[in-house]
């Protein structure tokens, strides 16, 4: 059979406010993919009930992450964008999976012990299991390709190990039913079901930090709304935010290497690097031995600019909740297209009756 199409897949929990680190992160990288590759794009709503989440705020804001996709420039009509629990075969495909990692291979995931705590047994079978799902919601597309940022690497390489050990376990059954495309493992190429997705790794500017702590990542839950833009911010309040981040005395430098040591200083021009698609380098030539009285305002203008309409767009979007509803539904009816094919291959391959 022909080698894997190349397919990206990526997606973002509905818990709390998109932000500017989520556009500038991912948001922005995923809209440049469109043009070079087909895309899912996935609001993954059963990932985020591994920690409680109050029913009503669930639903509203799994609308408002549809609303910053396709006002970001998500296009809903020539890419899939749905909500994962309308398509019920990324549980059913987890299941198999999770009966093929291994539990020394979850209990090995960072971001389980960092979320679960010091208080590890009082926390949810999901959020332990959360890697196996996040495979299924990859490899139930059996796409290629994944941007990540480094927060998730671990598990995508957890996705790899499942799909590798599923080819290997299931080998013989794969080639048997004729199911298998070829896969390059070092210097041979073997015949398997499920690609080893590759990560693309984020581009400048994937951790944009807190406005009130250069040394913390901005972030939805940090009490201060004052640490970060959010995508519905109106052009008053994202000027009000950029006045009040935290900077130091100094002058800004001319070169980089000023920039060490400062990481508010180093943050603040990274967005603005960002946000115009320039260098930092080009930045600090144009503003080194300037104050940051004179580039905030500067940097202000700039996110206004840049920001303002997809708030706007998403206050319009969000307008019409029931619209919304109608294009995840269509999403999900396209994902499940692909998905249904997906699943029952491989219950055919494990020996499942569900012919």
């Amino acid at each position: 059979m022909a080698a894997f199409q190349p397919l990206v897949f990526s997606g973002v929990q509905p818990t709390g406010n998109l932000h500017l680190g989520n556009y500038l992160g991912a948001i922005r990288r995923w809209v440049a993919l469109q043009a070079d590759y087909p895309c899912l794009f996935c609001v993954v709503d059963l990932h985020a009930i591994t920690v409680w989440q109050e029913p009503a705020d669930l639903e509203r804001q799994i609308r408002e992450v549809t609303a910053a996709f396709i006002a970001s420039g998500i296009d809903a009509s020539k890419h899939i964008l749905f909500n994962q629990s309308r398509v019920p075969e990324h549980a059913e495909l987890a299941w198999i999976f999770n009966c093929i990692a291994r539990l020394g291979w979850m209990n090995r995931m960072t971001q389980f012990k960092d979320k679960a705590g010091k208080d590890r047994e009082n926390a949810s079978l999901g959020l332990l299991a959360y890697p196996s799902l996040m495979a299924a919601d990859i490899l139930a597309y059996r796409a290629t390709l994944v941007p990540v940022g480094e927060d998730q690497k671990q598990h995508l390489e957890l996705t790899r190990d499942i799909a590798a050990k599923f080819n290997h376990d299931f080998s013989e059954r794969i080639e048997a039913k004729g199911l298998g495309h070829p896969i390059a493992m070092g210097d041979e190429t073997v015949q398997g079901f499920f690609p080893l997705t590759d990560p693309l790794i984020e581009g400048p500017a994937t951790r944009v930090m807190s406005l009130k702590d250069g040394s913390k990542k901005m972030s939805k839950s940090d009490p201060s709304d004052l640490s970060r833009i959010n995508l519905t911010d109106d052009a008053d309040t994202i000027a009000r935010k950029i006045r009040k981040a935290k900077t130091d005395p100094d002058a800004l430098p001319s070169e980089a290497a000023g920039l060490a040591g400062r990481p508010e200083a180093d943050n603040l021009v990274g967005i603005y690097a960002a946000l115009a698609d320039r260098p930092k380098t080009d930045i600090l030539a144009e503003f080194g031995g300037r104050p940051f009285s004179e580039f905030k305002p500067a940097l202000a203008n700039l996110a206004v600019e840049k920001l303002s309409p997809i708030a706007d767009e998403m206050r319009r979007i969000l307008d019409d909740p029931a619209e919304i509803d109608r294009t995840l539904r269509d999403g999900a009816d396209r994902a499940r297209a692909i998905a249904s094919r997906t699943l029952a291959d491989v219950k055919s391959i494990v020996g499942l009756l569900n012919g």
